[in-house]
């Protein structure tokens, strides 16, 4: 225990040393100013000392909700097996794929045998069973219906991801980082923007969760304060905002956020923050809509298939979509089996939820709880003629 009391000292008067210079060199103490203040933070006035040197550098922290040592989220781990599904799945790796009616009917691989065809290039099945027969396997994807494995890619496991339940409401917003950008860790700098090389050398994985104390401009980019002259940009950072004032329209005291602009999703429960996680909203054309909508029908599992282009190019065909609570016609949010990343829009204008994370919010969720969309960028249109029914 001694040992950690004096490293903690330590690392304190580093600390200080460190900003010492600096922030002494911008404010000269003299006879006229009084006595230099203990290092300390004075976000109300230091009375009658002089708070300059360290305590300027640690007020100016703290001004930003920052205080050393950084005082953790009051974040709890999901149950890991709210993640697990009892489903097996396939993507279809084929175009027009067939579907067999029989075991002996897909072992002949005669296509004018079979009964449909998966003709969407976006597909994914379940299956219940299936057959290895010599070298080759099938998949009985309902019963009297089978297809071959040279058309199907087998799903080993669903992405396990999951957010955070919060036992308070944070005080500062906090985020995940996302590495999918950069394809590797990210490297923090002193400093916001690219005008100077100013990496810390201190780098972050993807799904490191970050609180964010202050948020700048440098041209089009906004940057975040992830820690004492730490900063990351935007694109590599998802961000929720705490908010516990429902919005105009909610009654009662529960409600969902979705931010489509950071693309989170907030839960909130007796007007306090309860649960935070990654979502992929609508891809443009087929944003999710903005807005404040009641969810309207909630199912375990359940099929969705659709195309708004003429050439159906934009096709989608699954099977089992998960824990699936709609909230704006066709539009709803649901568990994403086929979704490796999360943290950027990539759907038909429903709100992709990890398998675990959706689970978590349909346990939680009662019909005619409230869900609020909304795009703090003011980006995302709100012009109804713009939306269609939506989709997955």
């Amino acid at each position: 225990m001694r040992r950690l009391v004096c490293l903690t000292v330590f690392i304190g008067v580093l600390l200080l040393v460190r900003v010492q210079t600096a922030e002494a060199a911008s404010h000269p103490a003299n006879a006229d100013e009084g006595v230099l203040c203990l290092p300390d933070v004075y976000l109300s006035g230091a009375g009658d000392c002089n708070p300059a040197g360290p305590s300027t550098y640690l007020t100016r922290m703290g001004e930003k909700g920052f205080t050393f040592p950084e005082i953790p989220l009051a974040v709890i781990k999901p149950d890991r097996s709210l993640a697990e599904i009892n489903i097996r799945y396939g993507m279809v790796n084929k175009p027009n794929a067939p579907v067999y009616p029989s075991l002996e009917a897909a072992l002949k691989n005669d296509k004018s045998q079979a009964i449909r065809r998966i003709e969407a290039s976006f597909s994914y099945i379940s299956y219940t069973d299936e057959a290895l027969v010599g070298n080759r396997r099938f998949y009985m994807i309902e019963p009297g219906a089978w297809m071959t494995a040279n058309d199907i890619i087998r799903l080993g496991s669903v992405p396990r991801f999951q957010g955070v339940q919060l036992k308070r409401t944070p005080r500062t917003t906090f985020g995940w980082v996302l590495t999918y950008l950069s394809q590797g860790p990210v490297e923090t700098k002193r400093t916001p923007g690219y005008q100077n090389q100013d990496y810390t050398g201190h780098t972050l994985n993807n799904h490191d969760l970050v609180q964010v104390y202050a948020v700048e401009k440098v041209g089009e980019e906004e940057w975040y304060m992830v820690g004492p002259d730490e900063w990351l940009p935007h694109r590599v950072v998802a961000r929720v905002i705490p908010n516990t004032t429902p919005v105009k329209g909610i009654t009662g005291s529960r409600w969902i956020e979705v931010n489509l602009y950071d693309q989170t999703l907030a839960v909130y429960d007796q007007r306090e923050l309860i649960f935070a996680t990654l979502i992929a909203s609508g891809l443009e054309p087929f944003w999710t809509r903005p807005g404040l909508f009641q969810i309207y029908n909630k199912l375990a599992s359940t099929p969705m298939q659709g195309s708004f282009e003429a050439d159906r190019s934009d096709a989608y065909y699954l099977e089992d979509v998960p824990w699936t609570m709609y909230f704006d016609e066709a539009r709803a949010l649901h568990g994403a089996y086929w979704r490796a990343n999360l943290g950027f829009p990539q759907s038909h204008g429903c709100v992709n939820l990890s398998v675990g994370d959706a689970r978590w919010i349909f346990d939680w969720a009662q019909v005619g709880d409230w869900v609020y969309v909304w795009d703090p960028s003011g980006k995302t249109p709100v012009d109804p003629k713009l939306y269609t029914q939506g989709g997955a």
